[in-house]
């Protein structure tokens, strides 16, 4: 087929793209309250990720290589752990004054009854708060408990001769009600007794108040098969690779987060080296080799209910504070393939990141995420040159996430980067070509690059997604040398595949290529793709329990470097992931 309609084939990929009230005789609980966001923690099928849903959750998104955490980073408004924290959700102490209650009001239907339980019986209790929120519904336990405090109160009325408060009705319903709820009564007293144990025990085992610690690891065995590019024959062997991780979630308010991720002993090999095209390289192979590195240390906090502040000196990425819309297949169970984690010129800057970000979320529907990250070496380093957090290579980006509805989620994206002479080029995040990562050799470069994203949840089964990503890249000190950069991809997740919580996934994409320029480099090489090369990945996520699955994976690209006198290069893995 000729270059002509391979690149019209490119298009195809794009079409796609486009809480108790009591009284002497009444009892009454309503409904709780549903009109309160709730953050929920992420599941395997916890894919759809509407605007509403997204202030959260950019830690949800287990976005690759980026931060792969099993559980949602949400924490409760206390410090982890402490006494207040565990009886947070259940009345603690008396009010002798209804209006020691900041959430009752004289026009509240029960206040009557709230009012002669606090003033005149003393047994009314309130939560840690010191609200009552008599608009949530109550347990039976939760009943019993403040029965028995009445009945408390009422014996000592009785014991100090002031037994002529409490009326012969009224000792006629607390003796039918105490009878109703003994074995409450009997149940709440053991639960108790309990909770103090296993207080205990917690406060003499805990290792932080504030700090939540999860972690994981996994072993991967894979091979890749056919001739390396260049027509060199394929030496490589089978080999077995892995890599453990501790990520430190720290709390100081309940709604802010301190990441801390420490990534010890990865051993998966970058196969670039071996099969001479980066276009086989995993999403998790090894940037630090078999060493133990810091690779995250970020702070997230709430400005107010609407916006959030992302600030990190090491290991802040596009793809941590802006949604991917790839969850369903780019997350740390899906996919095993660099390139199909996420559209790679957005959410890839080339480098590690230093910087801050914010978002802000204006509806429902409509949201705005814009960062600034450097490259955390150059950005530490206060020398003349490339270095200094202004002067590093470095990435700024925006994007716009509108969720129309439930079920879809839309992306538009603008991402600057500037890379500095001599300092290492990777535009495309260690995806694609050589001449798309890198299109004018070692000279200075910028890149205005421009992302389609979409996330649709078709049914409760199946999720479509997938990118186009546009980019226009240019010598810095010579205004008229400039390439043309493209990429795409179709995503499908098959959710709950064969059984509940298992996922299936196929990729099929174009990585980065360049399909125009008018750069000729110093051996007289017009440093343009002439062919087009394609991604197809399979994998298959067999969730053994919640803290262990089973990925098997293969993926094939076709024209390695996007040059059809090379041959198909195979890659097949199989994953096992722990999550703790």
């Amino acid at each position: 087929m000729s270059k002509f309609l391979w690149n019209y084939g490119l298009l195809i990929p794009a079409l796609f793209n486009g809480y108790f009230v009591l009284s002497s005789v009444t009892i009454a609980a309503e409904k709780p309250n549903l009109s309160e966001q709730k953050i929920e923690e992420s599941s395997p099928n916890n894919t759809s990720i509407s605007v509403k849903n997204l202030q959260y959750t950019y830690d949800q998104i287990t976005s690759a290589e980026i931060i792969e955490t099993p559980n949602s980073l949400s924490f409760p408004h206390e410090n982890l752990f402490s006494q207040q924290n565990i009886n947070q959700n259940h009345p603690t102490q008396s009010v002798t004054s209804v209006s020691e209650l900041s959430d009752v009001q004289p026009t509240d239907w029960a206040f009557q009854a709230l009012q002669s339980l606090a003033e005149r019986y003393q047994c009314l209790t309130t939560y840690p708060t010191g609200d009552f929120q008599g608009n949530r519904a109550i347990t039976r336990y939760e009943f019993a408990y403040g029965l028995n405090t009445c009945l408390d109160r009422i014996n000592q009325l009785i014991a100090t001769s002031t037994e002529n408060l409490v009326t012969t009705e009224d000792l006629a319903t607390l003796q039918n009600l105490r009878e109703q709820f003994a074995s409450e009564l009997v149940a709440l007293r053991g639960r108790l007794d309990a909770l103090e144990e296993r207080t205990a025990k917690v406060e003499a085992s805990q290792f932080s108040t504030t700090t939540k610690l999860v972690g994981d690891a996994f072993f991967v065995v894979a091979d890749p098969f056919g001739d390396r590019v260049g027509g060199d024959r394929d030496e490589t062997n089978t080999f077995l690779g892995y890599r453990a991780r501790l990520n430190f979630q720290t709390s100081f308010t309940g709604q802010d987060l301190l990441t801390t991720l420490i990534t010890a002993a990865s051993t998966v090999p970058n196969l670039a080296g071996t099969t001479g095209t980066h276009m086989t390289r995993f999403t998790f192979d090894s940037a630090i080799g078999n060493n133990t590195a810091l690779t995250t240390l970020t702070y997230r906090f709430p400005v107010d209910s609407q916006t959030t502040v992302w600030v990190g000196p090491v290991g802040l990425q596009t793809a941590t504070f802006t949604p991917t819309l790839n969850g369903s297949v780019g997350g740390a169970n899906g996919a095993l393939s660099r390139f199909s984690a996420f559209n790679p010129t957005i959410y890839r800057p080339g480098f590690e990141g230093a910087g801050a970000a914010i978002t802000h979320r204006f509806s429902d529907q409509l949201q705005l995420n814009v960062g600034y990250i450097a490259d955390n070496n150059q950005a530490s380093t206060p020398s003349g040159g490339a270095n200094g957090f202004f002067n590093a290579n470095h990435s700024a980006s925006a994007q716009l996430t509108f969720s129309p509805t439930n079920q879809l989620d839309i992306g538009l994206a603008y991402v600057r980067k500037y890379f500095g002479t001599g300092t290492g080029f990777n535009l495309t995040g260690g995806t694609g070509s050589a001449f798309a990562r890198n299109p004018f050799e070692q000279n200075a470069t910028t890149s205005n690059n421009f992302g389609l994203n979409f996330n649709w949840r078709t049914s409760s089964r199946l999720i479509v997604g997938g990118w186009f990503g546009y980019t226009l890249a240019q010598q810095a000190n010579a205004s008229n040398t400039d390439a043309t950069i493209i990429n795409s991809a179709l995503t499908f997740a098959f959710l709950d595949l064969g059984k509940p919580g298992n996922t299936g996934g196929i990729v099929i994409g174009v990585p980065p290529k360049v399909t125009s320029s008018n750069y000729i480099a110093t051996n007289g090489q017009q440093r343009e793709d002439p062919d087009t090369s394609l991604h197809l990945e399979a994998f298959y996520t067999y969730r053994v329990n919640n803290n262990i699955t089973i990925t098997p994976a293969l993926f094939v690209i076709t024209n390695p470097e996007h040059n059809n006198a090379n041959d198909t290069i195979w890659v097949g893995a199989l994953r096992t992931n722990f999550s703790f």
